[in-house]
């Protein structure tokens, strides 16, 4: 059985400013450790759950925070950016039998976490009205290769918003944003809650977990500078909408993906 973990860090028990996310600052090494710790507990649970082979996307910043030394045999890990639509997701297709997101976080426009954010600090998106997190976006990648999300681990607000869109995938609360602090649990019990609900995730029948996509996505990128806004609507397809919005429609989620890729 096939598994794809995508990981990012700004969900990982205890981050809560930007020092702790960003590769070569002194507050860094701590929570790349944990990040790596939560990595290796999804993939202990995976396994447990029959996993035979997992592909791990390393898909916060740099690319780079993993400790691959850490890793077991049985896992390939892709650092860096491959530069592909696919972005945070890269690789994955229709050979894996279900995807898990670690250390996932809110959405743009959310105050429930103080490092939320989608793709970029300079932008919040919008998919058919609602602000889209980083865990739709790559859910409906996904779905493009009809693979389904098993597990997603990261703060309380993003498993809540998780819970609208499908109940069945499984989620664990790392932390509850309050203004510009987390209320976190502690990374042992991140790390045993993560095993023990990935295990029972990989049993969970695929189509239960399997996301729909919609049948047209309506876009809209909303720029904090109004001037990046009026350039990127140049974008073939988009126009720009008063006063700092670039929109896009299509009926086709990997133009979304096309679009994200080159105006975030």
């Amino acid at each position: 059985m096939k598994v794809y973990i995508s990981a990012d860090i700004e969900g990982i028990t205890g981050t809560t400013v930007w020092s702790e996310t960003e590769l070569n600052s002194p507050d860094y090494l701590q929570f790349q450790k944990q990040m790596t710790r939560e990595v290796l507990a999804a993939i202990e649970g995976a396994v447990a759950g029959g996993a035979t082979e997992i592909l791990l996307k390393d898909a916060h910043d740099s690319a780079r925070n993993i400790l691959i030394e850490e890793l077991p045999e049985n896992v390939k890990i892709i650092r860096g950016w491959t530069q592909e639509p696919m972005c945070m997701v890269a690789g994955l297709d229709e050979s894996f039998d279900r995807a898990i997101f670690i250390g996932y976080h809110s959405e743009g426009g959310s105050a429930k976490n103080p490092l939320a954010h989608t793709l970029s600090l300079l932008a919040d998106v919008k998919i058919n009205g609602e602000y889209a997190s980083e865990f739709i976006i790559n859910a409906y990648a996904a779905a493009l290769h009809n693979v389904p999300v098993a597990f997603v681990s990261g703060d309380q607000a993003l498993t809540e918003h998780i819970a609208r869109y499908n109940e069945t995938i499984v989620t664990f609360a790392t932390k509850e944003g309050v203004g510009h602090a987390t209320i976190n649990v502690s990374p042992q019990k991140t790390l045993k809650e993560t095993k023990a609900l990935i295990e029972q995730a990989m049993k969970i029948d695929r189509q239960q977990l399997q996301l729909e996509l919609p049948k047209h996505f309506n876009v809209e990128i909303i720029y904090k500078d109004h001037i990046k806004a009026y350039r990127n609507s140049f974008y073939p397809g988009a126009t720009f909408k008063e006063h700092n919005t670039v929109a896009f429609e299509t009926d086709d989620f990997f133009e979304v993906l096309r679009l994200l890729q080159f105006l975030t």
